[in-house]
């Protein structure tokens, strides 16, 4: 072996890739680079208005001069006045007459869907989320034109069968079930769909076995639906707590909160201290309503872990 053949195969040193000459530190950097617009974005239109809105109820603000610091004062006034707790108290009644409803008729609508054999079941999905993506304030405008006590469509049916006509909008018995309606009929659509996607991820052989093992349908409805939805069912129940409990637009278009305060949601109730140009007490009346939620939300998912 000679000395040329000896250097030959001598393996060539690789050339450095381009870009190899960075930094650890930059490399390390470059991950915060591209998520810092999401940050800034982030402090200034929900931390800062958050943090703001938490200093601004514990002073005394009416827009015009500078805010007067009162400390615990309006946290004070709000859990010593009986239109806050009745506010809550028919924002808990709405909630007991829509959620539990909401979330059987759902499951029931879900299940019916998944196992159609039909080439409509596109268009019967896409027709339950009609009444989600209409306006509100439309649904609502209709919903007092249809529930008139004088000149109603419904008691309109009333009096063809017989029966004396209903103030489904003027008495406190009945406002809640009529705004609850339209909440049902509004947003059910989307628990459906919500639960349909969570059903389709069930394993079809979990069904099979049951069967083979002679269980029903009801049977494999309560004993391997329900429980391998249970994470499912608990957001769209974390979902649909929170949303009526801010529920603003549909009692204060079709009701306006009365009678007699019977449909002022916790919802409207904030807004109506807002529009009185009281805003530590808006600001302190928002963040009860957020701590009543979250411990609303806490027990929920406590409760479906529960047998995890």
């Amino acid at each position: 072996m000679t000395l040329g053949s000896v250097v030959t195969d001598v393996p060539s040193r690789p050339e450095p890739r381009r870009g190899s000459h960075r930094s650890p530190l930059r490399r390390r950097l470059a991950p915060y680079v591209f998520v810092l617009p999401f940050l800034a974005l982030f402090v200034a239109f929900s931390v800062y208005p958050m943090l703001f809105t938490l200093r601004l109820s514990f002073t005394n603000w009416h827009g015009a001069r500078a805010p007067q610091w009162v400390g615990w004062g309006n946290y004070t006034y709000l859990l010593t006045s009986p239109s806050f707790w009745q506010s809550l108290g028919n924002s808990a009644v709405l909630w007991l007459l829509i959620v539990p409803v909401q979330l059987v008729v759902g499951l029931l609508a879900a299940v019916l869907l998944d196992n159609a054999r039909t080439r409509m079941r596109g268009f019967y999905r896409v027709a339950f989320l009609v009444p989600f993506v209409t306006p509100l304030v439309a649904i609502a405008q209709i919903w007092v034109v249809v529930f008139d006590k004088d000149y109603g469509a419904v008691n309109g049916v009333l009096k063809l069968l017989g029966l004396p006509a209903v103030g489904w909008l003027v008495t406190s018995a009945w406002a809640k079930p009529t705004l609850a309606l339209l909440f049902l009929w509004k947003t059910t659509g989307f628990i459906v769909i919500i639960l349909l996607s969570g059903l389709q991820s069930i394993d079809g052989s979990v069904y099979e076995a049951a069967a083979l093992d002679g269980a029903h349908r009801a049977r494999q409805l309560w004993s391997i639906t329900v429980p391998l939805m249970r994470r499912t069912l608990m957001f769209a129940l974390v979902m649909q707590t929170l949303a009526v409990f801010q529920m603003f637009a549909e009692p204060y278009v079709v009701t306006k909160g009365g009678p007699y305060s019977s449909t002022t949601t916790a919802g409207l109730h904030l807004y109506n201290a807002i529009t009185r140009s009281d805003l530590g007490t808006g600001a302190a009346n928002s963040f009860l309503l957020v701590v009543v939620v979250m411990a609303l939300s806490l027990i929920f998912v406590r409760l479906l872990r529960s047998e995890d």
